[in-house]
């Protein structure tokens, strides 16, 4: 299994140079000096490099058991859990009245990828019990937030989110779970939910389940479903573990990847649950967590695709193959390392360009997370509520693009489960489905969000644009190489939609034929903007001599890499949008 670094300095870079954190009037940011960051990222590459990625392998292969009732997870994955938990990992970002240490959501994300990259399925466990947590401080009363808080901050407690059942996924409406109202006000839950990441375990002393189910009275479709507090076992005075409660695992699920973490089918049985948030409001509880949640899956989409990067570069250093076609470069040897060939240097400037930019771009959406969550800001609200489904659409498609093209760097090699590549294209692959499949983020895009408050916050994201490109016009350097080729896709994005606007409300299937484009469009745009605000930042450095010059003027060429090879696919992808409806629509659904 390749060896995994955290890329410390270079989200140091985004952090202090490209967003300047400390200096960005956000409640809790004035705190994030670079001292102070550097050692949380330089502790969390420790724990990643020593205890998590050491692991990654071994629980793909071993994968998650069921016997006699009870789940277990790979060897080491417990005492890696134990360490996670003596670090107070889990409560990076979370209130200091339930136990935890209060900083930026920012830092929660810069963390994160470096425990996705390290251990993607053992990083879930953590991971989901985060956004059960988010759900309760949302909603929860002041006896379940002091309940179920303090216990799962510490991870002594994991959660879960339940949604999916056998016969329907992305349509909830069609969910079948009952909840049964009972006389102590407490509700009994019955019915079966499949694909429940880190459903069970044998890491935590408890599961806390937050369950969708339909209520009596709530009527037909979405608008009748209710939100539930289900725990593996029930909780008494002070925490106290009480009898087992109505559910169970009938099943792990056989996956293609994340075998490290437990996906399980779980059966209820008129388990006790009770009613999270409003009655018949279960939706709205669910939503609350969304923007984090899929930013979470979309950091996932490019962290685990990381490794894949590191790995096939210490390769293509190595590997020799061939003679450059300009002459041998290593005359001594029998033939040159694989970088010197030109393709094998495209393939990688494609990975290393896409990362570095969805590293920014995903640190960028945190901030806006921070500031509207700590400072009220309904523009950045806004902001964000319209990046999510780019966020996490085009980072994961490309993400898992990334993991593949590390692979083929390998050739036949790469093949093979012993050089571990496979793994990283099977655990990318995920992401592009969960927390809504990609296809449901385009169709939220257009159909939504692109709308949304009457398109303020996407006339904002234009205005951000241009008021950047018109800002730094003076640096020439700069406005040939980044701001000419994100001007030019700007204005494809606004063209398509300009389109959506003229011709989806005549036809519909005009619009959502072209949302998928419009989302990778849209992806390319912010990682242009990205990449220009990176561009930005390494030109200031290197002019003021900071020093660590290497460094600055291999983000310029990557970057001038993504804005002549990349930022293009705009005017591909603008030209499917106005093709319009007719050729996706042409063919009957019988002649599939």
């Amino acid at each position: 299994m390749p060896d995994y670094t955290a890329p410390t300095r270079d989200l140091a870079f985004v952090l202090n140079e490209v967003l300047d954190v400390k200096a960005m009037d956000i409640p809790g940011y004035g705190d994030l000096a670079p001292d102070f960051t550097g050692a949380i990222l330089e502790e969390a590459g420790k724990l990643a490099r020593e205890v998590l990625a050491p692991l990654n392998a071994s629980g793909d292969r071993e994968g998650c058991r069921l016997e006699n009732g009870v789940v277990y997870t790979p060897a080491g994955f417990k005492d890696a859990f134990a360490a996670m938990k003596d670090g107070g990992w889990n409560g990076l970002d979370l209130p200091e009245e339930y136990g935890g240490q209060g900083l930026p959501y920012l830092m929660n994300a810069a963390v994160g990828e470096i425990f996705v990259s390290a251990n993607m399925a053992f990083n879930m466990y953590q991971g989901l019990t985060h956004g059960a947590i988010g759900a309760i401080l949302t909603h929860g009363t002041d006896e379940q937030k002091s309940t179920y808080l303090p216990k799962m901050v510490a991870l002594d407690w994991t959660g879960t989110m339940n949604l999916t059942e056998p016969h329907c996924g992305t349509d909830l409406g069609l969910l079948r779970t009952r909840a049964e109202p009972q006389p102590d006000g407490s509700y009994r839950i019955s019915g079966q939910k499949i694909f429940i990441s880190a459903g069970d375990h044998d890491m935590a002393e408890n599961v806390i389940h937050l369950v969708l189910a339909k209520a009596p009275g709530g009527g037909e479709g979405t608008r009748g479903i209710s939100l539930f507090i289900v725990p593996k076992f029930l909780v008494g005075e002070g925490g106290t573990l009480g009898e087992r409660n109505g559910v169970s695992v009938g099943n792990i699920e056989a996956k293609m990847g994340i075998h490290g973490n437990a996906t399980c089918v779980m059966n209820y049985d008129g388990a006790r649950g009770w009613l999270l948030g409003e009655l018949h409001k279960g939706m709205r509880a669910m939503f609350t967590m969304m923007n984090e949640a899929r930013l979470g899956v979309g950091l996932q989409g490019y962290a685990v695709a990381v490794p894949a990067y590191e790995a096939a570069a210490a390769y293509a250093r190595d590997r020799l193959q061939g003679r450059a076609v300009t002459g041998a470069e290593n005359p001594s040897g029998p033939a040159d390392p694989l970088i010197v060939h030109p393709d094998i240097r495209r393939n990688l400037m494609d990975q290393k360009s896409f990362l570095e930019g969805a590293r920014a771009f995903t640190l960028w959406g945190a901030s806006l997370i921070d500031r509207a969550h700590r400072s009220g800001d309904a523009e950045a609200e806004g902001l964000i509520s319209l990046l999510t489904p780019v966020l996490k659409g085009f980072l994961t498609d490309k993400g898992f693009e990334t993991a593949v093209a590390a692979q083929q760097v390998f050739g036949g090699h790469g093949y093979i489960e012993e050089q571990g590549m496979s793994q990283f294209t099977r655990d990318a692959r995920i992401t592009m489905i969960y927390e809504g499949a990609n296809g449901v983020q385009a169709l939220d895009l257009v159909g939504r969000k692109l709308a949304t408050d009457g398109g303020k916050p996407a006339m904002a994201f234009f205005e951000m644009v241009k008021g950047f490109i018109k800002e730094n016009e003076a640096d020439d350097e700069l406005k040939s190489a980044f701001l000419e080729p994100l001007k030019a896709a700007s204005k494809d994005l606004q063209a398509a939609a300009m389109f959506f606007m003229q011709s989806g409300m005549k036809n519909p299937n005009a619009a959502l034929s072209g949302s998928y484009d419009f989302m990778h469009l849209f992806g390319h745009v912010c990682l242009g903007l990205m990449w220009a605000r990176m561009a930005k930042a390494a030109r200031v450095a290197l002019a003021a001599g900071k020093g660590d010059a290497a460094f600055y003027e291999a983000k310029l060429a990557t970057g001038r890499y993504y804005m002549a090879r990349q930022l293009p696919m705009t005017a591909t992808h603008l030209a499917r949008i106005t093709s319009g409806a007719d050729p996706v629509m042409a063919l009957p659904a019988e002649a599939f």
